[in-house]
């Protein structure tokens, strides 16, 4: 039986499949349903039945961004309490987005949002140094909402005051808005990482510029005088 031979293009567009490996962190208080946002997002599955996460709990979603694009999601679900220990820093380490969660039906929960994102900002930065991308995630809102996210203009201005990339109301029951908030920040994260590799891709053609200089000049006998 005759093989198939690969049309050139076909064998190149395989080639220059590129992949991408992001960590993003799923952080919040206690119980407002971090753990049934991926479950729902990975496995599309619920229940209304989850013990507390006990330090941190992982899981890998996959996606076909385009034609030329995988993107694995490793998704850090991180417990509630954990903002009051010390493996935050070691949880966050190389995250490159994160959801902080709260859940609508109890107000606490927000309040807490601000101290999460401090946390947050403090300890996982880009290269340049500044914030990784973040989405707040208003969950629950299949139930009755108290609070300032009944209020759309404030929770808007809220989210900008702090440097949040978007909010979503979701509901990992009835599954709404989880992936859409999901493609928003995977969007920002390959802006980020487009911005970065411009960067350094700069920086390394200015270096080659100056290290050629150098030798040119070294080689008609210049030297600097310091």
């Amino acid at each position: 039986m005759a093989s198939r031979r690969v049309p050139a293009t076909e064998a190149q567009q395989v080639g220059e499949k590129r992949e991408h490996l992001y960590k993003i962190l799923v952080i919040g208080e206690l119980g407002t349903g971090k753990t049934s946002i991926i479950k729902r997002y990975v496995h599309q599955f619920f229940s209304q039945h989850y013990r507390a996460t006990i330090g941190v709990d992982f899981a890998l979603k996959v996606l076909n961004w385009d034609t030329n694009t995988i993107i694995r999601l490793q998704l850090w679900d991180i417990a509630g309490q954990e903002r009051f220990g010390n493996m935050t820093r070691v949880y966050y380490k190389e995250a490159v987005g994160a959801f902080i969660v709260f859940d609508v039906t109890r107000a606490a929960t927000f309040d807490a949002v601000v101290k999460w994102k401090q946390d947050l900002d403090a300890k996982v930065q880009l290269p340049d140094g500044s914030p990784i991308p973040c989405i707040l995630l208003a969950n629950k809102c299949d139930q009755q909402k108290e609070g300032i996210v009944n209020n759309t203009t404030k929770m808007d201005e809220y989210c900008k005051e702090r440097g949040f990339t978007a909010w979503y109301e979701t509901s990992a029951k009835e599954n709404i808005n989880i992936e859409d908030a999901a493609r928003c920040l995977v969007t920002k994260i390959l802006q980020n990482d487009k911005l970065i590799h411009n960067n350094d891709a700069a920086k390394d053609a200015e270096k080659f510029a100056l290290d050629g200089k150098a030798q040119k000049e070294q080689k008609n006998g210049k030297s600097c005088a310091c």
